[in-house]
């Protein structure tokens, strides 16, 4: 007999489900705004701060890169306490998610400050504007304006790599799926449902983006 797919289970959990939604939804938006703003500050440092800021930032962003998500959640969640830093779960997940994002987030607008014209520098100099100022007020904008494709993919990945902090019981649409399959068994219904709604985050999530593109680049969405 072939198997049976049963999702009757569905009028007692969704409210589980919802929650880890919620959750969800809660760590991307305050990840990507929190992270996307320390990728900035950062490739502000890497591009035209200070001399002694530049390695400490490269180092931190080239650690980021080069090692796994899960380990960074872990070493913040478990590692962390030992030094005296105590923190809940979805504070955990928030912090590894904000870092994670701020050290991508960082080279992606390091490059759009690099393919920037040296003439938008030169205008923010020639109005007496300090280096920050003319970063702030002349290059951000069309820096944010070339990559923004780039980042809004970034942010949409940190949000489905989000999936991992269930491994510190952060309860998010993940942990809701674990906990609806440990309780009805139906592992594949569970999962083939968390699937489906991480693809309509995933999509959705895109869409809104995009839409921000569209406010903050109006010539962009012009063309």
């Amino acid at each position: 007999m072939g198997y049976v797919f049963d999702y009757s289970w569905l009028a007692d959990y969704w409210g589980v489900l919802l929650k880890g939604v919620l959750v969800t939804a809660e760590l991307t938006l305050v990840g990507a705004t929190l992270g996307v703003s320390l990728g900035v500050a950062c490739a502000w440092a890497r591009s035209l701060g200070p001399r002694w800021l530049k390695p400490i930032v490269a180092t931190y962003v080239e650690l980021i890169r080069n090692t796994p998500f899960l380990i960074q959640l872990f070493f913040i969640f478990f590692g962390l306490p030992s030094l005296g830093v105590q923190m809940s779960e979805i504070q955990a997940a928030l912090l590894a998610m904000v870092i994670n994002l701020g050290a991508y987030s960082c080279e992606i607008v390091r490059a759009g400050i690099q393919a920037t014209g040296q003439g938008q520098f030169e205008a923010g100099w020639s109005l007496g504007m300090t280096r920050f100022e003319t970063f702030r007020y002349v290059v951000l904008i069309p820096a944010l304006q070339k990559i923004w494709p780039a980042l809004s993919s970034q942010i949409v990945i940190v949000m489905l790599g989000s999936a991992v902090v269930s491994q510190i019981a952060a309860e998010d649409l993940s942990f809701a799926a674990n906990f609806i399959q440990s309780r009805t068994f139906r592992a594949f219904e569970s999962y083939i449902v968390a699937t489906l709604i991480y693809l309509a985050l995933a999509i959705l999530l895109r869409q809104l983006l995009r839409g921000v593109g569209f406010v903050l680049f109006p010539r962009r969405s012009g063309r």
